[in-house]
């Protein structure tokens, strides 16, 4: 079995190789991983404890983060060599300045895996929600580096539990700890014989509050919102922003709109302007406009990275996209500011989207007739809306403190 996925490695490293003359994301995960050896040798300070992470992407790391930050206050001597899989992990969070090393994780070969464990020589590594890299895997184990899996979910469709999957249990059975987000996760690796595990919950509603927590000053989100009720958009996709205008052309609600879409690219930015342009629409970046054109304004589009999680702050009511594409975005990081909050209909796997329904904090749709139907309700139902708003922000509270559990076992 292990030839076959190292076959299966091989492989998958040809096809991000040739569509890297196509695809600027595939480009980035070869060039972020040419020479990287070298490159790590050269940056690393012999001596002292270190401690691995790895991130599959962005949302992996937001659910590391709040691990990473306690285990530097409480260790600021220790290292964090925190690697990434994916551009839009590493590429956005290169500079994050509680790790003392930032790096994509060479492709998972013995010899890589190897070289990397030889280098790096962690004391401890962990692995964030669903990241399983069989060869490294195999040589932590080997030098009895602990392993641990935070932050970990599982479902009964996942491979592991499959009659076939002998060879990938085994490799399951090499991490020390699994520290895990719900009870059926831990009930799914008991019946493959695996018991080292503790549902500690999810690290990111440790995250979320610490964002809300924060200061923030945005002078200009203050000016456009002008004392008027906000919804915020977040990472939107076409679709959603398709459900949110025919909102705005049909209700005609005496409400503003920011729209934070997932890809802010030129051309897609472009489209917004041009769908929203009966609305008085302004750009984030229009930074030199006039204090009348932003309270005048109905529509900001925010073509910036990195603000999505402070502008919910400014909502009365969030909707989360995604959720008429393959999945929706982050949930957490617009309920904890005690909103209602809307998504679409893709979200049977986010077990946050399933609870706040139940807790009446969030409001999956189906289309356009019930989103109308319940941004109407919010918008006119004063009681209503203050019922689920204090839903959406207690079930943030009531699910905080993973980190602090998984802290006490790890140090």
């Amino acid at each position: 079995m292990r030839l076959f996925y190292n076959i299966f490695i091989v492989a998958y490293r040809l096809s991000i190789g040739l569509a890297s003359f196509f695809d600027d994301k595939a480009a980035l995960w070869v060039k972020g991983r040419r020479n990287i050896f070298a490159e790590i040798k050269s940056r690393l300070e012999p001596g002292g404890k270190t401690i691995w992470f790895h991130c599959a992407s962005l949302g992996e790391f937001e659910q590391g983060r709040p691990l990473i930050e306690r285990m530097k206050k409480q260790e600021p001597g220790t290292k964090i060599f925190l690697t990434f899989f994916s551009p839009s992990g590493y590429e956005i969070r290169k500079d994050y300045p509680f790790a003392d090393y930032i790096f994509y994780l060479p492709y998972d070969s013995p010899k890589n895996a190897r070289k990397f464990i030889e280098l790096v020589r962690p004391q401890m590594a962990i692995f964030v929600k669903y990241e399983f890299w069989f060869n490294y895997i195999s040589e932590l184990k080997k030098r009895d580096i602990p392993l641990y899996l935070v932050s970990g979910v599982f479902r009964e469709e996942h491979y592991f539990f499959k009659r076939w999957a002998w060879w990938q249990r085994k490799q399951l059975a090499k991490f020390n700890y699994f520290f895990l987000q719900d009870e059926k996760s831990k009930a799914l690796l008991n019946t493959v014989g695996i018991h080292k595990a503790l549902v500690a919950g999810d690290t990111r509603f440790d995250r979320v509050r610490e964002i809300l927590s924060e200061t923030v000053d945005l002078p200009l989100i203050e000016k456009f919102m002008d004392n008027k009720k906000v919804l915020c958009a977040g990472s939107s996709w076409p679709p959603d922003e398709d459900i949110i205008l025919n909102f705005l052309d049909k209700a005609k609600p005496d409400i503003k709109l920011i729209i934070a879409p997932h890809d802010i690219s030129k051309k897609h930015i472009d489209d917004i302007l041009k769908k929203f342009e009966d609305y008085q629409t302004v750009l984030y970046s229009d930074k030199g406009i006039g204090d009348d054109e932003y309270k005048n304004s109905k529509v900001l589009i925010i073509n910036s990275i990195g603000l999505l999680n402070k502008l919910y702050r400014f909502a009365d009511i969030a909707y989360v996209g995604g959720g008429f594409g393959l999945a929706i975005h982050n949930l957490l990081e617009a309920a904890v500011y005690g909103i209602p909050v809307v998504y679409g209909p893709k979200h049977r796997h986010f077990r946050e989207a399933v609870e706040l329904a139940e807790n009446r904090g969030g409001f999956p749709i189906a289309g356009e007739e019930d989103f109308l139907a319940i941004m109407d309700k919010l918008i006119s139902d004063k009681a209503f809306y203050k019922k689920n708003a204090l839903a959406a922000g207690n079930y943030i509270r009531e699910n905080a403190g993973a980190s602090e559990m998984i802290l006490k076992e790890l140090l």
